[in-house]
């Protein structure tokens, strides 16, 4: 298929490597199929919203990427029987290489090439994930008024009956002691707790440097292995050319153990998988609140596990405090995830299906001008 963009007038106006420029500057992504139904022609936008390379994709049928019972079979047969452009806004695109995917898709005919066709795909589901980010601050500003109130009215008290115990201890009998202990046990249990939710303060001090994203991941990946991750199998696919990142190492390093760990926990005991991947993003632009700037968020890095997936009751409320599927634990985890990067100006989501959870994390480039204090 020899496609051209042409003038009004009926001149060509751009050759074929033009035409790919410019299809390649936009950030949806951009199916051309023929009459057939192959692949004649996709975008980097394609390239990346398919995991798959433009080579690969253009020996392929768009029916080996999408399932045949999927609402854009039916857009493309109707734009072919009238010839007229077509959209579908709110689709659910479910398929191996994209997860799932609210998006909203465009088919238009293509003149001169009878049977062909152009389909987009809007990602609508972006927009979705950073309204559910916004939630889950809100929800995390309530556990630092909780935090406030707890070491006042909890953590002061709590300093009084550990002392009380520890002076009982003193005349106390072997057996009696066992208990004095335990009381002192469960006090610094709790204070530990308390401690834990203080770090969700409101206004936090970030050291923004240029952090090189990858040898945080490869200390964590050094921590995972010699510790709860050894016998896990970690695999890496790493964008060497990405640049750095502007933010606190430390506090990057403390989000990427907490997703690791939580990867490592879900992957099965036996054969169990985490694979960490970079990346670089275009076109995803994120509003900061109360001002009319916007944070470029071209740097993405994933953390995958094989396990079984998250509960489909637990994922509207997964960055919610205190919302834990494991044995003994606090569900401060992932909000506090959230609250650091939502505090880098970055933004974390998710998808998972059995066998497949994913989280991503989207995060600025450092460019040198950035302020100290977030």
């Amino acid at each position: 298929m020899n496609l051209k963009l042409v003038h009004r007038d009926g001149g060509a106006g751009m050759g074929e490597g033009r035409f790919e420029t410019v299809l390649n500057a936009l950030a949806d992504p951009i199916l051309v199929l023929n009459a057939e139904g192959g692949i004649a022609y996709a975008n980097l936008a394609a390239e990346q919203f398919f995991d798959a390379s433009q080579s690969w994709l253009c020996s392929r049928a768009l029916s080996e990427l999408i399932p045949n019972d999927s609402p854009v079979f039916a857009m493309i047969a109707q734009v072919c029987a009238q010839g007229s452009s077509l959209s579908e806004y709110g689709v659910t695109l479910e398929t191996p290489r994209t997860g799932s995917r609210l998006v909203t898709i465009q088919v238009a005919p293509i003149a001169d090439e009878p049977g062909a066709v152009a389909v987009s795909f809007h990602d609508r589901s972006i927009a979705f994930k950073m309204t559910r980010q916004m939630d889950s601050r809100n929800a995390v500003r309530s556990v630092t008024g909780m935090a406030a109130l707890l070491a006042h009215e909890v953590k002061n008290p709590l300093s009084g009956i550990r002392g009380a115990a520890q002076l009982l201890e003193t005349a106390a009998s072997t057996e009696d002691r066992k208990l004095t202990r335990l009381i002192c046990d469960e006090t610094d249990r709790i204070c530990a707790l308390v401690d834990r939710m203080e770090v969700f303060s409101e206004n936090p001090f970030i050291e923004r440097e240029a952090v090189n994203i990858h040898q945080v991941l490869g200390h964590v990946r050094e921590l995972a292995q010699s510790g709860f991750a050894r016998y896990i199998r970690f695999r890496e696919r790493y964008d060497p050319s990405l640049p750095p990142v502007s933010g606190d190492r430390d506090q990057l390093v403390q989000v990427f153990l907490n997703l690791v760990k939580n990867a490592a926990e879900a992957a099965p005991k036996q054969g169990g998988e985490v694979t960490i991947t970079t990346g670089y993003q275009h076109g995803l632009r994120l509003s900061t609140p109360g001002s009319g700037a916007r944070t470029h968020l071209p740097l993405v890095v994933s953390i995958e596990d094989n396990g079984e997936g998250i509960p489909d009751d637990l994922r509207p409320h997964l960055f919610d405090p205190f919302v834990t599927t494991k044995a003994g634990g606090t569900g401060l985890g992932l909000p506090l995830v959230a609250k650091i990067i939502g505090d880098h100006g970055g933004i974390v989501e998710f998808t998972s299906e059995p066998g497949h959870t994913v989280f991503r994390v989207y995060l600025p480039v450092y460019t040198g001008s950035e302020k100290k204090n977030g």
